[in-house]
């Protein structure tokens, strides 16, 4: 009979022996599993915000307000610097003016800022709808907006201003990708007067493809029709970036810049590369807080996951190294007839491995279930702690109840919203049960049942047969 049979008859020698150690072993293999499924579910999620959350870099000019578009911009030239700095993906760049429609009013409108210093028009006319509520008062209640003739009614002849945005990404805005309906994009390298509209603009104009309106005292021709998932975007002409700097009469210059971080590992590092680099000319933000507050509570979730995996593994292995030892004593008459006959210690000590593993293999079963089963509300439990020491850091409820408005406010507010979006982050973990988890799982049974027989193979090692036989 070779050592594995012999190994796997012996685990089954005394079946209530054998059925409790496979319940024990059960338990402290399960308790792996779950430490496994929710370290891997963590380590998933933070992936997933690394590649995600807070790895781009807001650059502007020092002190630029985008309602009145006044200071020095930035320029080219500068930010191709920038983009030499390492780990930084893309640089997107972009010009922003507002042209008001020919004919119109132009008023300071108060949540549109003012419209282009150039005294530029377009024969557009915006898509957006002006909700006016003439029945609230004027003393800054964010609807009293209109402040043309000192009046509640905004002019019959009054439209919004049109944003102009020049950018080397033509197919996004604002991070939000664009989807060309109509037509094609335009080449975000080449200086010529081709521009996209959205459709709202291409309905309100009546535009298609190749229609052609004057802005800037130049005829711009439709070259694309887009689609976007943000209202914004509707009231938005694309042109590449080169067009708007020689149209707007402001060659070189950039209102705005995004980098993108490869990593979230590499963004204090770039932030503070990218200060260097442009110094006091451009203000710098990164969402590095944001990141941290979001990575910080799944990296102690991943801890409590990793140390309690290894504390199964070892609580598993000492309950076989006891129980090899006993049965090591057990069979000491056993084990020296066995080597009298000419039976080596190595393949003793192969039959009590077999044996071992056999009891792991039987506990892995019980473990399985057990994981499978405790995976998601262990795993739930871990995080819900890390959430409400999140949580606790957002402020009242009156301000957390905020999250869902589309837009965050700046400062106070904008650090309950970052909050919310940790902890949303962190209620947002899903587990999952693949053959990774599995292969795992007998991988941390086979290493409970090396460990736990390896001193029991010492002690085989050192039965004498002289001894043993003397002794019958």
């Amino acid at each position: 009979m070779n050592i594995f049979s012999r190994g796997i008859r012996n685990a089954f020698r005394s079946g209530l022996r054998a059925a409790s150690l496979a319940i024990i072993l059960g338990l402290s293999i399960g308790l792996c599993l779950i430490m496994l499924i929710a370290h891997k579910a963590v380590d998933n999620k933070i992936k997933s915000v690394k590649s995600s959350i807070g790895n781009t870099i807001t650059i502007t000019p020092a002190g630029f307000n985008p309602g009145s578009q006044v200071n020095n911009a930035l320029t080219t030239t500068q930010l191709a610097k920038v983009s030499a700095i390492a780990h930084i993906s893309s640089v997107t760049e972009s010009l922003s003016d507002r042209l008001s429609t020919t004919g119109s009013t132009t008023s300071n409108f108060g949540p549109f800022g003012n419209p282009s210093s150039s005294n530029s028009t377009t024969s557009l006319t915006s898509p957006t709808t002006i909700n006016f509520d003439r029945n609230r008062s004027g003393s800054g209640d964010g609807y009293h907006v209109f402040t043309g003739g000192g009046t509640n009614s905004l002019p019959s002849n009054f439209t919004p201003p049109i944003t102009f945005l020049g950018t080397n990404r033509p197919t996004t805005i604002e991070g939000d990708s664009l989807k060309i309906t109509s037509g094609s994009a335009v080449d975000a390298n080449t200086d010529n007067n081709d521009v996209l509209i959205s459709q709202a603009m291409a309905t309100k104009n009546s535009s298609s493809v190749g229609s052609t309106f004057t802005a800037y005292n130049a005829t711009l021709t439709v070259k694309g029709i887009f689609t976007s998932s943000t209202r914004a975007a509707d009231d938005t002409v694309v042109l590449s970036l080169p067009t708007l700097q020689r149209l707007s009469g402001q060659s070189g210059a950039v209102t705005n810049a995004t980098v993108t971080v490869d990593s979230l590992d590499n963004l204090s590092s770039v932030t503070a590369a990218i200060k260097n680099t442009l110094g006091s000319s451009a203000d710098v933000v990164s969402a590095q807080e944001q990141a941290d507050n979001t990575i910080k509570p799944l990296n102690s979730v991943k801890a409590v996951s990793s140390f309690s995996l290894i504390g199964a593994i070892v609580a598993g292995a000492i309950i076989i190294l006891l129980t090899m030892v006993m049965i090591v004593r057990e069979r000491k008459r056993e084990i020296g007839v066995v080597k009298a006959i000419g039976g080596s210690n190595l393949r003793i000590m192969g039959e009590f491995i077999v044996e071992s593993l056999t009891l792991a293999v039987l506990g892995m079963v019980i473990g399985l279930l057990i994981g499978t089963i405790g995976g998601q509300p262990v795993t739930k439990m871990l995080v819900n702690n890390s959430s409400d020491t999140a949580s606790s850091q957002v402020g009242p409820a009156s301000i957390r109840n905020f999250a869902d408005r589309p837009a965050a406010p700046a400062d106070g507010f904008g650090r309950g919203f970052r909050n919310n979006a940790t902890v949303r982050s962190l209620s947002n973990i899903k587990t999952q049960i693949g053959w990774g988890i599995l292969l795992d799982g007998f991988g941390a049974a086979v290493l409970i049942s090396v460990l736990g027989s390896a001193l029991a193979a010492g002690l085989i090692a050192k039965v004498r047969p002289s001894e043993v036989m003397r002794s019958i």
